[in-house]
């Protein structure tokens, strides 16, 4: 099943999801409003709230609350972005131009502000307290991933464990929470509630992963950000931290300094070494593995459609090449 077809199957529910973010994202002050639709409207994959949608009806879900958490869960993502873009100096996401760079960083980080506690208003709307409970704890944690990936920051130790740590935190405990929800709101067992919570946390990692990886080997107009951005922010994400491991002292000499000091001077050194350690194939077999186990924990449900969806979903998360 390929990614349009998957949307397709979630046509009708997304559109929903689509309405009530325009809906919820108005505001009486005008650069809310033009801030807020300038990065809702600006593509992406709507990804976290497409899983959202997808694993409440492939448990079975006949409701429609799951279109209200579809569209939290694209809330609380797009304040992180605006958070991440700040405190990243960002100057371009998704083939556009950032907004703290069109409006600046003051009025970013207030309108992330005021995407979370929207947020927190429709959660309200739920009218569960188990619902408040998991996305509550999800913006918690995320936040701590935040300053988990600011303290790994032009730090050349940071280790393939600690990182790990942050992909957990700031990537995928989104994931884990949109498709815990869908299990949630079906009234499901807690074991149903904990495959859904691992097939998201799995699938997450990988895509994290692979956005690592095409950080060194993505086209930048495809991409919709310049290829090199982590490394030039000084992030040690996996293929670099890999890849000073398995080289020669001069070389990995040479990878510590660009973490340490950001910026792209020898970049051409660096994809050298990266190429010669095979860290970027090492990167991608970590991913794969978390996508087997992310599909692993479907098994529990019924077959249908919107299961062989997710499983679908789950490969093109490490075979997508933007």
């Amino acid at each position: 099943m390929d990614f349009n077809t998957i949307r397709q199957l979630a046509d009708a529910d997304m559109q929903a999801v689509n309405a009530l973010i325009q809906r919820r994202l108005h505001s009486d002050v005008v650069l809310i409003n033009q801030l807020s639709h300038y990065i809702i409207g600006s593509g992406g994959k709507r990804l976290r709230p497409l899983l959202a949608l997808l694993v409440a009806r492939a448990c079975g879900y006949q409701g429609d609350k799951h279109v209200d958490i579809a569209a939290i869960v694209e809330f609380i993502h797009t304040a992180t972005l605006l958070h991440d873009d700040v405190v990243d100096e960002s100057d371009m996401r998704r083939g556009k131009e950032t907004a703290n760079n069109v409006w600046g960083n003051q009025a970013a980080v207030l309108v992330g502000d005021f995407l979370y506690s929207r947020s927190f208003e429709m959660m309200v709307d739920v009218g569960s307290m188990r619902v408040m409970e998991i996305l509550s704890t999800t913006t918690n944690v995320i936040a701590e991933g935040e300053v988990l990936q600011l303290l790994n920051c032009h730090d050349p130790d940071t280790s393939e464990e600690r990182y790990m740590e942050v992909i957990h935190s700031k990537t995928a405990k989104l994931f884990e929470a949109a498709c815990q929800l869908g299990a949630v709101l079906t009234g499901l067992s807690t074991e149903h509630e904990e495959a859904m919570a691992k097939y998201g946390m799995h699938l997450g990692t990988a895509f994290q992963l692979v956005d690592d990886v095409l950080d060194y080997t993505a086209d930048a107009e495809e991409m919709g950000k310049n290829v090199g951005d982590d490394l030039a922010e000084g992030k040690p994400t996996l293929p670099l931290i890999i890849a000073i491991q398995r080289s020669n002292a001069a070389t990995a000499g040479i990878l510590r300094n660009a973490i340490e000091q950001g910026g792209l001077d020898q970049i051409d050194a660096i994809m050298q070494a990266i190429t010669d350690t095979k860290a970027i194939d090492y990167t991608l077999e970590r991913a794969k593995g978390e996508t087997e186990s992310a599909i692993a924990s479907l098994q529990c449900l019924p077959d249908s459609d919107y299961r062989q969806a997710l499983e679908s979903l789950a490969w093109f998360a490490i075979n997508r090449s933007h």
